[in-house]
């Protein structure tokens, strides 16, 4: 007993001074840390760490060791010392809203701490696994760090206690880990304007998240947002200004939302009921998408609802749609509601949408082949009673072919060759040319249909189509025959032109076709078989006069004979052209049936494979584009070198002209008003364009860079040649980028490459265009003043200046001028010599949308929302002042969410396209 008592009192002072020892150790740590900042708190000082546990902010426990530091809004610069991970106690680190700069420096592996608020400071990076193996984490949050460098998401391995990870505005990029399941606790996740991408993970439909914020990415997440259907917790919602296609999902168990915020995305197919029905759903946003159906109408309940911008519904009234429409709309679901679809088949009249043709108000042809469809043939065609053709050849479509089409009474082609079906081989009426090669697993399981017929068929190389009655052998062999010798006597007859026309130089101009007679007909685009995007690889040349008989229009581009723009150009008269550039001469010109049009004529060195396969892709991504801020493209011509686009013409010319020349052409002066809505629609047609980049129907060996693809390519998205004016149809917008100076960007300049930041730079300068009423190079100034970005980017540094500026046409009263002020502040940080430091064009429909909004007519629900309405709760306040993004904050957070006019600090990820050299 005495040695057992003898040891208690010899462990007892052990433990004292191993308390000391470690009191001690955090004393020296709170100096190093005192030590690290600029100036250091009030109340702490850097030379001793007496009695630190009462210096302002710090917590300790009995122990004296430090648990709690809590700093915010103290005005704190300088670094955040490393050593502040040896505090082993540390459960809470509060330092926002301060100037901290530097590294944030690694927690990993401490096992008490629960709360990181780093908000709102200027950290520039983040040591790797900063928070991995924090085990006690329950909050995380570092938005607003807008200097970090490009960081991946953070690794929270051992943070199953994880319950808010705010991030937002904090420079991540890359992809969410699908590890989403394992934060069970988790319920507000804030990821705002950042630069992330890829698709949204399927764990987080085993999340419990209530607050999803994810809006605002500077490349921008794609793919469905499907996983929303399980996030049974959700209650506010926010994925606006992504990349987000296919329809909205069922979000009947989603009972909870009350804020859903969806615009600005590639989001399709109609707005279901079970949105609209959502019991809490007070605030509703839709805007800029590509939905289609009826005009959803929301209950009264709905205190605030945005739904319209670039959707393509059916009605405007919210009445159901045509029939016809509806059920091609059903079709358009079984592929996913693809977005070029949606482009394509807007209106309530399918006999008016592009690869449809209609006869007596009926659909009888439906041409969808070489489109990258995927998804299933929906069973709706069975209801296009009238349908004599449907052409699915060539995409990726999988499962099997609905029982329904074969109940077709007036079915007389059906193409589905070259996809991935299944199931078995229908049976069709004898009459009925059934084509299905290409679909090794179609027919493997048995049932009808067996191996395959060939009566009335085209027949592929496997022989797999035919009608379901197969013919006696003898006549199959007869029809093998005389097929072999047609196809030998085809090549005789192709071989022996070709070396003709080798010999005698008479490509494009054999007299006697149908485009010598100045004969228009439909292109049949997508016959070819190596051309881009169903284009033709030969486009249809003029030189053959080979063209199809088939009337299936593609994207509505036709092939026009060189005789045909010839005659209605007045053989391109010097007094019909509109403008000159660095790619081409454009002439006005007006068609026989009175539609009046604008040829652009490019001619080329020489016509090599990559010349063609370019022109090919240009006139293949040109068949997707369906915009209303964009002209749209007619059809196209190849005359030997030359090569024609013919687009839709603008009758009172362009933005230049009513900018710079009004008062020779007799223009009244743009207003301001005018001029913000000319410039809200370049941004909205541009942003466009840079989608389509990231969108999965472009055909597959088109990659996404090179949607600017050559010279021709950059002319319609750089210099916005293809971009006008929708509200009221007047103006083409161009600003000559090949042949100014004043509209290169500096890596353009140096390199000639072509990014997505070379548009937002040309459009920096249309905006200080519109701003000043001065040409972006004008020769005829002083030499400080001839080049306008260098000049207007020294205005820009001192405010006061600005108003000096001014194109003096303009009324300037204190409204105008508060909105001068937000375009030329957008306008100078688009024409940022880093393209990096350069915001997107999303950013810049985000900036100029409100200042159009403020014009519109108010009623009275909007009077109603734009104040504080003292009747309201807070809580009820809160959502609707949420609404705002730019005003918005989250309930129990330190920290505010990024303004609209906030910039992001990384490029979109836009790879950098390349040159042609083929065309000068």
């Amino acid at each position: 007993m005495p040695n057992r008592h003898g040891h208690h009192h010899l462990l007892l002072p052990l433990l004292l001074l191993s308390a000391v020892l470690a009191a001690a150790d955090d004393g020296d740590t709170i100096l190093k840390i005192a030590s690290s900042f600029r100036p250091p708190p009030s109340g702490w000082s850097s030379t001793s760490s007496d009695n630190f546990c009462t210096w302002p902010g710090i917590t300790c426990d009995k122990s004296s060791r430090v648990t709690a530091i809590n700093l915010s809004t103290k005005g704190l610069s300088g670094t955040l010392a490393p050593e502040i991970s040896s505090l082993s106690q540390l459960r809470t680190l509060a330092l926002q809203r301060n100037s901290l700069s530097g590294t944030v420096p690694s927690f990993a592996n401490h096992s008490s701490l629960q709360f990181i608020y780093l908000d709102g400071n200027a950290f520039t990076e983040v040591a790797p696994g900063a928070f991995s193996g924090l085990t006690s984490l329950q909050t995380l949050s570092m938005t607003d760090n807008k200097k970090l460098s490009p960081w991946t998401f953070p690794d929270l391995s051992g943070s199953s206690s994880l319950i808010e990870l705010q991030l937002g505005n904090a420079s991540l990029y890359g992809s969410l880990p699908d590890t989403f399941a394992t934060w069970g606790s988790l319920t507000s996740l804030r990821l705002s304007y950042n630069n992330l991408s890829g698709t949204l993970p399927a764990s987080l439909g085993d999340s419990s998240i209530q607050n999803f914020w994810i809006n605002n990415q500077d490349g921008g997440f794609t793919g469905t947002i499907e996983v929303l259907s399980n996030m049974e917790q959700l209650s506010q919602v926010w994925l606006h200004k992504n990349m987000f296609t296919g329809p909205i999902p069922d979000l009947s168990k989603c009972q909870s939302i009350f804020d859903l915020q969806l615009r600005d995305n590639q989001l399709t197919g109609p707005v279901p009921g079970s949105l609209i029905n959502l019991p809490n759903l007070k605030n509703v946003s839709l805007a800029n998408n590509k939905l289609q159906g009826p005009f959803p109408k929301f209950p009264s309940s709905v205190e605030k609802v945005a739904v319209d911008g670039t959707n393509n519904y059916c009605t405007t009234t919210g009445d159901p749609c045509d029939p016809q429409v509806a059920i091609m709309l059903e079709i358009a679901g079984g592929f996913g509601y693809p977005v070029f679809l949606s482009d394509d088949w807007s209106g309530n009249d399918a006999c008016k949408w592009s690869f449809v043709t209609c006869s007596q108000g009926s659909v009888i042809t439906v041409n969808l082949a070489k489109k990258d469809l995927t998804g299933v043939i929906s069973p709706a065609f069975g209801n296009l009673t009238a349908l004599k053709n449907l052409n699915l050849n060539d995409n990726g479509l999988t499962g099997p072919i609905p029982d329904s089409l074969t109940k077709l009474s007036s079915l007389q082609v059906f193409d589905v060759s070259n996809n991935n079906l299944t199931g078995d081989i229908p049976t069709f009426p004898t009459p009925v040319k059934f084509t299905y090669t290409g679909n090794s697993l179609l027919g493997k399981s048995g049932g009808s249909g067996g191996t395959s017929g060939s009566g009335g068929s085209s027949g592929g190389s496997d022989g797999k189509s035919g009608s379901g009655n197969g013919k006696n052998s003898t006549a199959l062999i007869v029809g093998i025959v005389i097929g072999v010798l047609i196809f030998v006597a085809v090549v005789c007859f192709v071989s022996y032109k070709y070396i003709m026309n080798k010999r005698y130089g008479k490509i494009g101009k054999m007299e006697g076709s149908d485009t010598e007679k100045g004969v228009v007909k439909n292109g049949a685009i997508g016959g070819g078989t190596n051309g881009y995007g169903g284009v033709a690889a030969e486009m249809q040349s003029q030189s053959s006069g080979d063209h199809s008989d088939r009337h299936f229009f593609e994207g509505g581009n036709v092939v026009i004979s060189i005789q045909v723009l010839r005659q209605v150009t007045d053989n391109f008269s010097e007094a019909n052209v509109l403008g000159r550039g660095g790619f081409g001469v454009v002439y006005k010109g007006e068609l026989h049936d009175g539609t009046q049009i604008a040829v652009k004529r490019m001619e080329c060195a020489s016509m090599g494979t990559k010349g063609m396969n370019e022109f090919q892709a240009e006139i293949a991504v040109l068949t997707k584009v369906r915009h209303r801020h964009l002209v749209a493209l007619l059809g196209y011509c190849i005359n030997g070198n030359e090569r024609l686009l013919v687009y839709e013409y603008m009758p009172q010319g362009t933005l230049g002209q009513h900018l710079f020349e009004w008062r020779e052409l007799g223009y009244a002066p743009l207003t301001w008003k005018q001029r913000v809505t000319i410039a809200l629609d370049v941004a909205r047609g541009v942003e466009y364009l840079h989608s389509l980049a990231q969108q999965s129907f472009i055909h597959r060996d088109l990659k996404p860079s090179n949607i600017l693809l050559g010279d021709d390519m950059r002319a319609k998205v750089a210099d916005f040649g293809l971009v006008k004016n929708a509200p009221e149809g007047k103006y083409s917008v161009e600003t000559r980028l090949a042949g100014t100076f004043g509209y290169l960007a500096p890596e353009y300049a140096a390199t000639g490459r072509v990014t997505t930041k070379v548009d937002v730079y040309a459009f920096g300068v249309v905006l200080m265009e519109i701003i000043t009423g001065r040409k972006a190079l004008d020769e005829n100034l002083p030499d400080e003043k001839s080049h306008l970005v260098t000049w207007f980017r020294r205005v820009l540094i001192n405010k006061d200046n600005i108003p000096k500026a001014v194109d003096d046409t303009i009324n300037c009263d204190e409204e105008t001028m508060a909105s001068i002020f937000k375009v030329a502040e957008l306008a100078g940080h688009c024409t940022a010599r880093e393209p990096f430091q350069r915001p997107d064009m999303g950013h810049a429909v985000n900036v100029l949308g409100p200042l159009v909004e403020q014009w519109k007519p108010s009623n009275h629900e909007d009077e109603e929302s734009s104040g504080i309405d003292l009747h309201m709760s807070l809580p009820q306040a809160l959502q609707r002042w949420q609404a705002d993004e730019g005003t918005s904050t989250m309930y129990g957070d330190f920290s505010y969410s990024e303004t609209q006019s906030s910039i992001p600090s990384k490029p979109s990820g836009f790879p950098d396209s390349f040159r042609s050299s083929d065309c000068r």
